[in-house]
């Protein structure tokens, strides 16, 4: 499984692809509409982004509860080792 640094390095890429802005100082406390200055499509698309990369499904309810950026890692290490113990099981 990606460790949270590489699937943070990721997300930057991601949103730095995404948005055309630089985001250097990306800490886990920091918030994505406020801090970051992304709004609701900028979150859409990243998100959709991130599904494709990771190969993972997001639900809305899932969506609905990322406020910071360490609020999307852990989801994402939560998606990614839930991905990896069905993979485990079927292999």
């Amino acid at each position: 499984m990606q460790d949270r640094n590489t699937i943070r390095q990721t997300l930057i890429e991601l949103m730095e692809a995404d948005t055309g802005n630089s985001y250097a100082d990306v800490d886990d406390a920091k918030m994505l509409r406020t801090d970051l200055g992304l709004d609701s499509v900028d979150v859409v698309s990243i998100v959709s982004q991130v599904e494709r990369r990771f190969r993972v499904r997001l639900t809305q309810q899932d969506l609905e509860k990322l406020a910071t950026v360490g609020d999307v890692l852990d989801l994402l290490q939560a998606k990614l080792k839930e991905a990896e113990a069905a993979s485990s099981k079927a292999a």
